[in-house]
């Protein structure tokens, strides 16, 4: 495939053909307050060479590019196989047509139903599917799966959930069909939901661990959802599945586990584009959302996969079409299915277990700071919250003077939070990072 731009003789043609007279008919559904006018403030002509040389220098001025990132909040810089960028950068997968017509893409169905299988693995769900934006607009698609199932119109969100998930749930849903209870200590208390449990409740939406990087207790939250008629819908981090229950599993199961794919192998690329992954038992398979690739064999009997589920608008009819989602992220679920390949069953364990093992030490190095301590004190899984002696905001820009990306300032969600750090860990920082972001603190504090 060649990406040499194109000419304006053949983009004259192009646009001829689709019908439309200038390229900007093509983007008038942007604002025109967001558009750039005029030409991008490059200099030029230059040359290839002079060309690198410049974009080189501007990259080389972002500092998150080299700094030590302790960052997470829903986004992990976990390690990526070199093998893993290899195989996901096959030309074999770069397509601009949709991956799924089976006659000219039985690759691509392979990766998904592999994908499908992998997150059921995971999850201790019976059926997933092709994948779907990120991890908050799963979500929402598992609320209003809840919502057509039960035919009630509210859900109840328990606890720590994502505050982004949360507003992506409320634009979607509306306001007054989202009601949350608010965490106690950081965690859910399952005796706070009782009450809020009303009959017109869909669906219990809870986060494991949660925003803060607790842990929940997922069987009390299912079965306290089952007792009033609601589903259960867990949110969970794919690399700590790999240590904990799988919320599908047990006496009390969850109906759906749904989450965001970012730390299966997909770098943080500021904000995205990330990978949503959606589970359910096998009874609701038909309100799923988006596509399902299955396994079958052809008349010779031979092994072959196809498209077997796709229950958006344009293939059934629309009332009984349950999303109008219709596109999943096939490279990015491509490669978190390379990723938890090459890993395997005990090199993801060994990862969260290292997640575990550097989150708590970085812990108790942090609360030994004057002037630091945790915000809370439940379990927590490669991510937690360390209230400041200043405000985070402050922790942050001094730590970036040494090299040091210290955290989330979690002051910019919500200002009751401003000396809040929310803390993540993960297998890639070593022994020294961690001492090294432990100097950081002590200094942004004044106390060294």
């Amino acid at each position: 495939m060649s990406f040499v731009g194109l000419g304006a003789a053949e983009e004259r043609r192009m646009l001829e053909k689709i019908g439309v007279s200038r390229f900007e008919d093509l983007i008038g559904a942007i604002p025109a307050e967001v558009r750039v006018r005029g030409p991008l403030a490059i200099p030029g002509p230059l040359s290839e060479i002079e060309l690198r040389r410049l974009f080189g220098g501007w990259a080389r001025e972002n500092a998150a590019d080299r700094a030590v990132s302790f960052m997470g909040g829903g986004v992990y810089d976990h390690y990526i196989p070199s093998a893993l960028q290899v195989l996901a950068s096959r030309s074999e997968f770069a397509t601009a047509y949709t991956p799924y017509q089976p006659e000219v893409a039985q690759g691509t169905l392979t990766s998904i139903f592999e994908f499908q299988s992998l997150i059921c693995e995971l999850t201790g769900m019976e059926v997933a599917n092709a994948s779907l934006y990120d991890g908050a607009t799963a979500a929402v698609e598992a609320a209003l799966l809840a919502r057509g199932q039960t035919g009630r119109q509210r859900v109840l969100v328990a606890g720590a959930l994502h505050p982004h998930w949360l507003a992506v749930l409320r634009t979607y849903l509306g306001e007054d069909h989202v009601t949350v209870v608010s965490d106690r200590a950081g965690q859910c208390a399952p005796e706070d939901l009782q009450t809020a449990l009303t009959p017109d409740i869909a669906c219990v939406i809870y986060q494991h661990p949660n925003f803060f990087g607790l842990l929940e207790s997922p069987s009390a939250i299912h079965a306290l959802a089952h007792e009033r008629g609601a589903l259960a819908v867990a949110c969970c981090d794919p690399i700590a599945l790999a240590l904990l229950e799988p919320p599908g599993r047990g006496d009390s199961a969850a109906d759906l586990v749904v989450g965001e794919g970012q730390s299966l192998g997909i770098p943080p690329s500021f904000g995205g584009p990330y990978l949503g992954f959606f589970a359910c038992r096998m009874e609701l398979v038909r309100r799923m959302p988006g596509r399902i690739a299955a396994e079958t064999v052809d008349r010779d009997g031979r092994r072959g996969f196809v498209l077997t589920l796709q229950t958006r608008e344009q293939h059934i009819r629309r009332e009984k079409a349950t999303s109008n989602i219709c596109t999943n992220q096939g490279l990015l679920a491509l490669r978190a299915t390379l990723y938890m390949a090459l890993l395997g069953r005990q090199g993801m364990r060994e990862v969260a277990e290292l997640c575990v093992q550097k989150s708590h030490h970085a812990a108790r190095l942090a609360a030994a700071i004057p002037g630091y301590s945790l915000a809370h004190g439940g379990p927590f899984f490669r991510e937690f919250v360390l209230e400041c002696p200043v405000d985070a905001a402050v922790v942050c820009r001094r730590a970036l003077a040494s090299g040091i990306l210290p955290g989330v300032d979690l002051g910019r969600l919500r200002p009751e939070w401003r000396r809040w750090l929310l803390v993540a860990v993960t297998e890639q920082r070593s022994a020294e990072e961690i001492q090294r972001w432990a100097n950081a603190l002590a200094a942004a504090a004044g106390s060294k």
